[in-house]
């Protein structure tokens, strides 16, 4: 039977290790909790590296929590506390329930907490890496009004939204880079496999080639030559760009250029608005201060570009500015969206027109992304034609030059 060492807290919150002889974690679990020891850590000693299927199976159950394990945290969550399950002893039975690891030890953590007197929010907390700014804004809010079941509620509502808005985006951003793809694959097919065949041609047969064909073998043998270093200076590239990005002047400047990016810039910047707009309208409708709101809105956009326009607009607000006016002077925002937060702003139903903005914007993202394929087709096709004609002049010219000569 395999042997699992194990870290966690006795009743009194003291940290505990151990060995214990069980078939497989869970039913470590399950033992450590019977016997008044709240997990932390429990790993199997000298386990089998070669499993694949182990270290697969490892891998998954190690990974960040993704949206859908907090959503399907909230939407436990919720059910739990509608139900009146003490909040101790539902954190006990998701804990037990959870697959993904890190997911489980942040349970286990927070109930430790819960049971050495912290609330929930201090206690959620804890894991920033795991719970954004927003969900613990929101799970404050729902603490302090005794409203947690619907804070819960309403933070599984918008994380559905946020993943859908993010499938838009990268359904938006699919296609263009597989034509890129597959427009550099092609060109380096042609580069070193077709046009070699033909140079090998044109040598033989001693004609003297044009300026577009001794451009083109040019090219060739330098890909033939160099494609090693080519490929390895491609693989470079990536590693430092996603290096560049992970700092914070990086992410920065990558945010600002995905918003200029054609055709697809403005599906993003759109989709980041409507993304701002529903997150900012769930926070005031829940009781979350307007400024907090703010702060804690523009740390959830995934967009660090963004997210400094709307500070702009805390900072504008915290003057004595209006909601409309400081939106208007970031630049961010259509005529439209002003307009009706303008009168949002008359009627006292800020929330409701942040509501109608975020459909609206929706509305339109679903639409440009319907109809993406038919803007980029141009691109293509020109780029193609392009190709073609390099060809044709490069390639074709010189062989009828040859089928002259020997007619």
């Amino acid at each position: 039977m395999p042997v699992f060492n194990y870290k966690g807290r006795n009743a009194s919150g003291a940290l505990v290790e151990g060995k214990v002889d069980a078939t497989t974690i869970d039913a470590v679990a399950a033992q450590l909790v019977n016997t008044g020891i709240t997990p932390i850590d429990i790993f199997q000693q000298g386990g089998d590296k070669a499993d694949v299927s182990n270290s697969v199976l490892e891998y998954l159950r190690n990974r960040k929590p993704s949206l859908d394990d907090l959503i399907l945290f909230s939407r436990q969550m919720y059910s739990l506390m509608r139900a009146g399950v003490p909040l101790g002893k539902a954190m006990t039975g998701l804990a037990q329930s959870t697959r993904n690891r890190q997911m489980m030890e942040a349970q286990r953590d927070i109930l430790a907490s819960l049971e050495s007197g912290r609330g929930l929010t201090s206690s959620l907390a804890r894991h920033p890496d795991i719970f954004p700014t927003l969900f613990i804004s929101m799970v404050r809010a729902g603490e302090e009004s005794g409203r947690l079941d619907e804070s819960f509620q309403r933070v599984a509502v918008h994380l559905e939204r946020e993943k859908e808005t993010r499938e838009r985006i990268k359904a938006a951003l699919r296609y263009p880079v597989f034509v890129l793809i597959a427009i550099a694959v092609a060109i380096g097919i042609i580069n070193i496999w077709v046009i070699p065949a033909f140079a090998k041609l044109f040598a033989s047969a001693g004609a003297t080639l044009p300026w577009q064909t001794r451009l083109l073998i040019s090219t060739s043998n330098f890909f033939v030559a160099w494609w090693p270093l080519m490929l390895i200076a491609i693989a470079g590239g990536i590693a430092g760009f996603r290096y560049y990005v992970r700092t914070e002047e990086g992410r920065y400047n990558w945010d600002r250029m995905k918003l200029r990016i054609p055709i697809v810039g403005g599906i993003i910047h759109r989709a980041t608005l409507a993304r701002f707009s529903r997150a900012f309208t769930m926070a005031l409708s829940s009781g979350v201060p307007l400024i907090q709101a703010m702060t804690v809105v523009s740390r959830s956009l995934d967009n660090e570009y963004v997210g400094e326009h709307i500070l702009d607009m805390r900072n504008g607000i915290e003057r004595g500015e209006s909601l409309t006016r400081t939106a208007t002077m970031t630049g961010m925002f259509t005529p439209l969206a002003l307009q009706m937060m303008a009168v949002g702003e008359e009627t006292g139903q800020v929330d409701e027109m942040l509501l109608e903005i975020a459909d609206y914007y929706e509305r339109e993202v679903d639409y440009d992304i319907k109809n993406l394929s038919a803007s980029i087709e141009p691109v293509m096709i020109i780029a193609i034609g392009i190709m073609v004609l390099i060809l044709a002049l490069g390639v074709f010219l010189p062989m009828w030059d040859l089928t002259r000569v020997i007619k």
